[in-house]
């Protein structure tokens, strides 16, 4: 492509945005962020720090299904937990030369995530660390994980189990996969103070099923958090009841008060922190959060904290459509082509700068495509669930500009024989290649653009779902990915 020719093309597209608003002028950036998932959206949280006028395209992410935990490093090797996430970080840069933890110094992890905490905490969502230890957290399957940063809301939830204090663990009827009695049954040889009930939800006894979200935006109005707490005092003047002492009496006088109760985490959803607050007044007794399977309500939350709070306290612009296609110009920056999930023409329609930042953008015409014009990209497309990859017969693919990627040389060899090999499976693994200022690699080993970088999961090396280290991948190489961004504009 010629300078001509990009100067036709971008004549082009603005004559089209003349067309249908001439008030509207070209949508340039300085930086785009492909992906609206933990990764996206902690670039955007950095780059907005830092003044860099940035818009984030992605559909709504999986965070969703996340457990509102951020993990730093858990598990390495394969099936050791690990109670310092520092030391296992430096080992594994010693056995994984190209993890993306290699190309992020400590200095850029922990500066990365105190942003994080003190962005999040300004929104009303509480995060807390153990200092440079992990912490042991109970999940829904009655299994102790490790990690790193922990919502406020499931921290004395932390407390309980090491102290294996005498403690209530509460469900709902209803609730699926979801049951205290299972997560009791599973902890009892190791704590054996705890006790399993399952109650009706206020105004919801009559219904089959129960979902997370309804009762966590039901426990956001005061009038029915006293009637869960009603229902729930009646259960604690009863106190806990030892095999010992309940040997087959009729007895119902507990010998031992409760000190904690754990509920499933859907403990208000925009009000987290004063629900939980209120039922302890209520109840007199400290209340904890305990992660649920998806539907996440702490992901909900902590999705819904970083795009509101951006969109309120920043000049971000959020696109929440998927892009189509991405085009390097002449002079080095690009052109990005969203597709509208409605579009039915190729209309070039640009973002209006002047649309209020609480809001996502609005289409000025209806079934039009928008086109944006960027000095970088940051690429934070997840991996096959956010389309940042895509699985066919001949092999794995980056799907919107084919950079190469690091995967098993024969299909057949992308997963062991055996599902629970403790090693992983290798395509776990598979993702794409970047240098030390973050710059995905093309196939001859250079950066693919001086001024394209990515970040999260859908960098190669990283078994983030088994070393337990998600959250901290996405955080700190966006982090990095950004500092390498201000270098370039």
């Amino acid at each position: 492509m010629d300078n001509n020719k990009t100067l036709t093309t971008i004549k082009s597209d603005l004559k089209k945005m003349k067309t249908i608003n001439s008030n509207i002028e070209a949508a340039k950036f300085d930086l785009t962020i492909i992906g609206a998932g933990m990764a996206g959206l902690s670039a955007a949280l950095f780059a907005t720090n830092r003044g860099v006028s940035t818009v984030v395209t992605g559909k709504k992410s999986s965070m969703n299904f996340a457990t509102g935990l951020m993990d730093l490093m858990g598990v390495y090797p394969s099936g050791v937990e690990r109670n310092n996430p520092w030391k296992a970080i430096e080992t594994i840069r010693n056995d994984i030369p190209k993890h993306p933890y290699s190309f992020v110094k400590d200095d850029y992890i922990k500066e990365s995530l105190l942003e994080m905490i003190q962005f999040l905490k300004a929104q009303g969502l509480f995060y807390k660390t153990n200092g440079e230890e992990n912490v042991n957290v109970i999940t829904s399957l009655g299994t102790v994980k490790k990690s790193y940063l922990i919502p406020e809301s499931m921290w004395k939830g932390v407390a309980a189990f090491e102290q294996k204090a005498p403690s209530l663990i509460i469900d709902f009827s209803g609730m699926k996969i979801y049951s205290s009695k299972q997560i009791v049954s599973t902890l009892s040889d190791s704590w054996n103070k705890l006790q399993s009930v399952r109650i009706d939800f206020p105004g919801m006894e009559k219904l089959e099923e129960v979902y997370p979200e309804h009762i966590a935006r039901a426990l956001d109005i005061e009038a029915n958090r006293i009637k869960l707490a009603n229902a729930v005092k009646p259960l604690l003047e009863k106190g806990f009841i030892s095999s010992d002492f309940n040997n087959g009496s009729n007895n119902n006088c507990g010998e031992i008060k409760f000190e904690y109760i754990g509920f499933p985490a859907l403990i208000g959803m925009y009000r987290a922190d004063e629900a939980i607050k209120h039922l302890e007044q209520l109840l007199g007794i400290s209340i904890f959060e305990i992660p649920t399977p998806p539907v996440s309500v702490p992901g909900i939350r902590l999705h819904e904290a970083l795009t509101q709070g951006l969109l309120k306290n920043s000049d971000l612009i959020y696109e929440p459509e998927m892009v189509e296609s991405v085009q390097r110009l002449e002079d080095g920056t690009f052109r990005i082509k969203i597709a509208n999930s409605m579009a039915e023409d190729d209309i070039a329609q640009p973002f209006n700068l002047t649309e209020n930042k609480d809001s996502t953008i609005k289409d000025v015409a209806q079934n039009s495509k928008k086109i944006i014009y960027t000095r970088a990209i940051i690429l934070a497309t997840g991996r096959f669930m956010g389309k940042g990859l895509i699985a066919k017969r001949t092999g794995i693919k980056e799907s919107l500009l084919n950079l190469p990627v690091t995967q098993p040389e024969e299909r057949e060899n992308w997963h062991h024989k055996d599902l629970f090999n403790p090693q992983g499976h290798p395509i776990n693994r598979a993702g794409i290649e970047i240098d030390n200022m973050m710059r995905p690699l093309s196939n001859s080993g250079e950066p693919f653009a001086e001024n394209m970088f990515a970040a999260g999961s859908i960098l190669a090396n990283s078994d983030w779902t088994r070393m337990k280290c998600g959250s901290g991948v996405a955080i700190a190489t966006a982090f990095a990915a950004v500092k390498s961004l201000q270098n370039v504009l």
